[in-house]
């Protein structure tokens, strides 16, 4: 655990920024990871980001060291939609794990962009997580920007930060939504009962969420999903709590289903963003898989 005294020079600095410079090993990002998960305190109180620290403040930092990961090149296939000397956009299949941790060391869609894009990546998402500007769900399927060099890491993540990139998902959901179109509005925070899902919480971080219905069957509907901001199982956990689940999320709800589909039907469809090089207007889609697919074919007899 590192202790750290807030002296005159730092006064008012946000606590994610005061950390960051303090640790050299730690971007902000990373710092806010570890305030989302209460590694840190202020005169051992929960803390966050946002805090000014003030003149004598005790900040305790209890960083976990990570294990070291050898990250290797493996040849696994992938879907691309666009690619140039920047950026590399694909389709990621459902199951597919983003990046390297403990639990999955290999595998990823990383180990796969390494053997796709050689030495040609971003290294501003540190040694287990290179070139990976946004993540999606292992379950859930999509349209995913990798940056090939910093300079297109940096422009894309300020795009994201400023809310600039337009994010639309298909979600197929269980119950028949009677509004055509709605917006939810609900902080969204870490659970307190289980530290690994997340949940509305007044105390949490501002989350939107726009749906619009496309389809309604039976007993369920067909949504279109945009997102203003980027919160963690956003998605998942504003449609659970207005009693909507995502079809077969087995975390956000029992994940019964006649499809017999374990893991979200949840599909990111369409990104609109500058590119992040030339500033030219990009919109690109991902095809929805052959599972989701035939569901909606089932549904439509």
């Amino acid at each position: 655990m590192k202790k750290f005294i807030v002296d005159d020079e730092d006064i008012n600095k946000r606590l994610d920024i005061f950390l960051s410079e303090k640790n050299e090993k730690l971007s902000r990002s990373a710092v806010q990871r570890l305030i989302d998960e209460e590694k840190v305190k202020i005169n051992n109180k929960r803390a966050k980001a946002s805090y000014k620290v003030q003149l004598d403040d005790e900040i305790t930092l209890d960083e976990v060291p990570a294990k070291e990961i050898e990250l290797k090149a493996q040849s696994i296939p992938l879907e691309v939609i666009y690619e140039d000397n920047d950026i590399i956009v694909i389709n990621k299949p459902k199951g597919l794990v983003v990046h390297p941790a403990n639990g999955n060391p290999d595998g990823t869609l990383v180990n796969a962009i390494m053997a796709l894009c050689k030495d040609s990546l971003s290294g501003i998402g540190g040694e287990i997580r290179p070139g990976i500007v946004h993540r999606l769900d292992k379950d859930t399927s999509g349209i995913l920007i990798v940056a090939k060099n910093d300079e297109a890491h940096i422009n894309l993540s300020e795009q994201i930060k400023n809310r600039n990139v337009k994010k639309v998902y298909l979600a197929l959901v269980r119950g028949v939504v009677k509004e055509n179109e709605a917006t939810i509005d609900m902080p969204i925070g870490r659970s307190t009962r289980d530290r690994k899902k997340m949940a509305v919480d007044k105390k949490g971080k501002n989350a939107i969420t726009h749906i619009k219905v496309l389809r309604r069957y039976d007993e369920y509907t067909l949504l279109e999903v945009r997102i203003e901001t980027g919160r963690t199982h956003q998605i998942r956990v504003h449609l659970s709590e207005i009693g909507y689940p995502v079809v077969g999320d087995t975390v956000y709800s029992n994940g019964k289903n006649r499809f017999g589909i374990v893991g979200q039907c949840l599909h990111a469809k369409s990104l609109d963003f500058k590119h992040p090089i030339t500033g030219k207007e990009m919109h690109l889609e991902a095809e929805l898989p052959e599972y989701f697919k035939n569901i909606i074919k089932e549904l439509e007899k």
